[in-house]
């Protein structure tokens, strides 16, 4: 029985389908559908005739998913034959090549073959072959199956001027010849489509080499130049093989190459002519490798349109070819001819080949791919022609990655598939699952930059590629539809500079309407405004109410403090105050924090001790916990997000306290009113706890003027003068956390281990003093009485003098800040410079000794 594929594979294949799915149609109409000219063709017609042959088969689905890409970019016969190898017994490609070669090559025909055939029989005849002794019709046959199997697309001759008059004709047979043609390797038995082609690997009907050492050197030319032509266009030739296994391209930084071995029985002067000649068919291979690699696997886009532009590029190729084997076939070519036709095809594709060897090799995609080829376009200065196909390339390989990029500064949107553009969007949650971290996430970690995917050329914009993206990202989410005044057209050319002009119009625009968003439609300065009002204790009138209604709550442990009745007595004192009148009041909260004032500090400063981390909570009161929250909505809370509020509540809860110690020592002195009425000698007694006192309340009153109205009016002043001038969203949160960072710092609110602990140590000290002051009879003073006032000053005293010692320091080594200030409203008579100096001599004798 005889094997199918010398009969006809694609027929015996389609009656077999055609059987099985019981069509109403017949092999030659499929066939002749499939060989329909490209004007006529319905890819939609042939998909439904391959979905009715595939019927009932095993995987019909995903073979059609496979057909249907094909058929996008392939002839509609090679997909016909792709599609028919899932279901044959045999490879149709392969069976077809053969056959075709055994029948059509005039050096492997069956009497050359012939043992019994004298040599001198087989010399006549291989020099009847070469001198042109041969029909022209079977030469022209020739020309056909050696391009014809390997053209990749219809070749147009109008691109390119014929090498000769008299090859016109012959050129027209082999494009026709080119017009169903394919450029795709042969597998041995199981179709893989990802299989990449390799020269040295191709498995092709083995050429006999036949004895031509004696016969003369004009006929070894002419058998030379076939062999060339077969190894221009990829295949073996009977006396020129690859070097199998010499792919240079597995180690990074070395350029892919193939070499080939030319026959010692051909002359050597003809040998080193080939030799140059097969460079270009080395270059040659090294691009089709490209090609077919990015072509068949899930690879970068980028990738896949440079792999297009070098296939369309490389169509003239093939034109220069079907010239050349006209040529031959006319008896017009020579060595030297040829070698002078492919001179300047040669270098053009050294350069091409150059450059993809160095992207496969190193692995390059995305944005690296872009800038290599884009410094080759430097590189090429000089060599405009090849200067000229590099920047086509460019362009047309940065069309996906300038796509991405368009959607991104016109919608705010990502469409990156194989991870190459140089913004990364990194949400892992929903804004509706985290409304409290969500916005300071979402603005310094949800889209960042890869700069390793940043093209070159594109380097000094990237920042704002993620600003503008982000604006528009944000308007989205407000439910704003966004709409550009102007139609956007992103094309990157590397001879001018329209792209970045694109850029920036698009980040401006993309500034101005988040700005109009913030500013004018969610009014952002008076949520600031209603902040600074409750947070910064700037409505005096509401603090006061407030802390005398909640006074008694407050000063109970934290963990019987009634958290809803705070919540009442807040919004209480919002009505009866001047408050009243504030539109955003109902965003203002009470919240009993689980830490004191020094942890939250260490938090926020990412400055943890273990100490303050384990400080028990069930020894702070209510007052030391207590903390008023601000709640806004999305996009306002992107300025004021959870961090930004955790600053405000530290320079809150400072103020508080400190005003709360205030409110104690103007309490003991209206009790105390009644001294008074004492006699000299009886109010004696209590005339150092009143000196205490006053002494007492100058520091805290000067502690507290200095932190509102030395520190935090003039940056807010500073604050509002930057906002009436910011030009985008990023300036307005970098103003604000200015702000907030210099009001903490000058509010001693940044360092953990000094003055934030002696502020507070000062304040209880004062607070132990009202409780004394209070606790004893004001009628019978004591010696005991007497003791007591004085350990309460010698240890205010200390405290404070350590605190003004500590101020200094500070402001010596940092003499920008407001620091020093403090130390000459507290000592303003200098009533404490005597104890000052005496504790610097005695620091500096410890540290001498």
């Amino acid at each position: 029985m005889s094997d199918p594929a010398t009969k006809d594979p694609i027929r015996v294949t389609l009656k077999k389908l055609i059987q099985h799915s019981k069509a109403n149609f017949t092999a030659d109409d499929v066939l002749k559908e499939f060989r329909t000219v490209k004007e006529k063709r319905n890819n939609r017609r042939l998909l439904k005739i391959l979905g009715i042959l595939a019927k009932n088969q095993h995987k019909a689905l995903e073979n059609l998913q496979e057909t249907a890409k094909l058929l996008e970019k392939k002839d509609p016969f090679y997909c016909l034959i792709n599609f028919l190898n899932y279901y044959s017994d045999v490879n149709i490609m392969q069976a077809m090549r053969k056959k075709e070669l055994v029948s059509s090559t005039p050096l492997l025909s069956k009497n050359m073959l012939d043992a019994s055939e004298s040599v001198s029989e087989i010399k006549e005849r291989v020099v009847q072959a070469a001198s042109g002794g041969l029909s022209r019709a079977s030469q022209n046959n020739n020309a056909i199956v050696s391009l014809g199997l390997l053209a990749p697309a219809p070749l147009s001759l109008s691109s390119s001027t014929n090498l000769t008059a008299t090859a016109s004709a012959t050129n027209t047979s082999a494009t026709i010849s080119l017009g169903n043609a394919s450029l795709y390797p042969v597998v041995k038995t199981e179709h893989n489509p990802d299989s990449l082609w390799e020269f040295h690997n191709m498995d092709n009907f083995p050429f006999q080499q036949s004895n031509i050492a004696a016969i003369p050197i004009n006929s070894q030319e002419n058998l030379l130049l076939y062999d060339l032509i077969y190894c221009l266009t990829g295949m073996r030739g009977s006396y020129i093989t690859p070097v199998a296994n010499l792919f240079a391209g597995e180690s990074v930084g070395r350029a892919i190459s193939i070499k080939f071995k030319v026959s010692e029985q051909i002359h050597s002067s003809l040998r080193d002519i080939a030799q140059e000649i097969l460079l270009l068919a080395s270059h040659y291979t090294c691009i089709q490798k490209f090609i077919q690699k990015t072509t068949f696997t899930q690879c970068s886009q980028v990738l896949q349109a440079l792999s297009e532009a070098l296939n369309n590029l490389i169509h003239d190729y093939y034109l220069l070819l079907a010239q050349l084997e006209a040529e031959l076939n006319a008896g017009n070519l020579t060595l030297h001819k040829m070698l002078f036709y492919v001179r300047p095809t040669l270098n053009t594709m050294e350069v091409l080949a150059g450059a993809v060897s160095l992207i496969v090799t190193n692995d390059l995609h995305g944005g690296h791919a872009l800038t290599l080829l884009f410094n080759q376009i430097s590189a090429l200065t000089g060599d405009e022609e090849s200067q000229r196909f590099m920047i086509q390339l460019t362009q047309r390989a940065a069309v996906p990655y300038m796509n991405i990029l368009q959607l991104w500064i016109q919608k705010g949107a990502i469409n990156d598939p194989q991870q190459e553009f140089l913004v990364e969007d990194n949400e892992v949650i929903r804004r509706e699952e985290l409304p409290e971290h969500y916005s300071s996430d979402y603005w310094e970690k949800r889209y960042t930059v890869r700069r390793e995917r940043i093209p070159c050329f594109l380097e000094k914009v990237s920042d704002i590629i993620l600003r503008t993206g982000k604006y528009l990202n944000v308007i989205r989410q407000c439910g704003k539809k966004v709409t550009l005044p102007q139609t956007m057209d992103l094309q990157f050319s590397p001879t001018n500079q329209n792209h970045i002009a694109v850029i920036q119009n698009a980040y401006r625009f993309a500034s101005k309407n988040l700005l109009e968003v913030l500013l004018k439609e969610n009014d952002l300065m008076g949520h600031l405004m209603s902040v600074k009002r409750y947070l910064l204790l700037q409505q005096g009138d509401f603090i006061t109410e407030f802390m005398d209604a909640c006074e008694e709550e407050l000063a109970k442990n934290v963990d019987k403090v009634l958290p809803m009745k705070l919540e009442n007595l807040l919004g209480l004192t919002l009505r009866l105050s001047s408050a009243k009148h504030d539109p955003y009041k109902d965003d203002v909260h009470c919240e009993l924090l689980t830490y004191d004032l020094v942890t939250q500090m260490s938090k926020i400063m990412n400055n943890e001790e273990e100490y303050w981390l384990s400080h028990d909570r069930l020894d702070l009161n209510g007052l030391e916990c207590f903390a008023f929250r601000y709640e806004v909505k999305w996009p306002v809370s992107l300025v004021l997000n959870h961090i930004a509020i955790s600053k405000y509540q530290m320079l809150f809860r400072q103020l508080f306290y400190c005003k709360h110690v205030e409110r104690q020592l103007c309490k003991i002195w209206k009790e105390n009113s009644i001294a008074k009425k004492f006699s000299p000698q009886a109010a004696e007694l209590y005339r150092s706890a009143f000196t205490l006192r006053q002494r007492m309340m100058n520091a805290v009153q000067n502690l507290e003027y200095y932190m509102m109205v030395e520190v935090i009016e003039p940056n807010w002043h500073l604050f509002i003068q930057n906002m009436n001038k910011v030009e985008n969203v990023d300036e307005v949160l970098s103003f604000h956390q200015d702000f907030l960072d210099s009001c903490l710092k000058n509010c001693m609110l940044t360092d953990t281990t000094t003055l934030n602990r002696s502020i507070f140590k000062m304040c209880n000290i004062c607070l132990k003093f009202c409780e004394f002051i209070q606790s004893e009879t004001s009628l019978a003073p004591t010696d005991t009485f007497s003791e007591r006032v004085k350990r309460f000053d010698l240890e205010f005293t200390a405290l404070l003098i350590g605190l003004l010692k500590q101020i200094n320091d500070v402001a010596s080594d940092n003499p920008s800040d407001r620091f020093i200030n403090l130390v000459h409203r507290i000592n303003f008579n200098s009533f404490y410079n005597e104890q000052m100096d005496k504790l610097c001599a005695k620091d500096a004798l410890m540290t001498h000794r």
